[in-house]
């Protein structure tokens, strides 16, 4: 699969909300960083994790998605829009830093500054 083909995939089971298929794009020993929250190793921690935070907000969806890579790094920039419960929404501009293992995701960081997610 390309990087632009993964990189979309990938997004797609984000927007959907989709941890099994999430963490399908990541190594058994991953570790997913999300913004100043502690790190999170191995994909059943990663999917706890994940499963906790898409439950936390109504929706989720990426736009203005660019790719590009330097060696087994690849950088995703982009658009981010929460959803909360009571329908009230967080626009916020976010970068991913992916280190890659094969076709597979070691090391998953997230930078944005959500940190009004759970304000509104």
């Amino acid at each position: 699969m390309s990087q632009n083909n993964f990189i979309n995939e990938m997004y797609l089971a984000i927007d959907a909300k989709d941890t099994n298929r999430l963490v399908s794009y990541m190594t058994d020993d991953a570790i997913f960083t999300f913004a100043n929250i502690p790190s999170v190793e191995g994909k059943s921690n990663i999917s706890g994790f994940l499963d906790n935070f898409f439950n936390s907000i109504k929706a989720i969806s990426h736009t203005e998605i660019e790719s590009w890579q330097s060696g087994k790094v690849w950088f995703v920039t982009g658009k981010v829009t929460y959803t909360r419960h009571n329908d009230s929404i967080l626009k916020a501009p976010f970068g991913v830093m992916l280190k890659m293992n094969g076709n597979l995701v070691k090391d998953y960081q997230i930078f944005v500054d959500a940190s009004e997610l759970y304000k509104g």
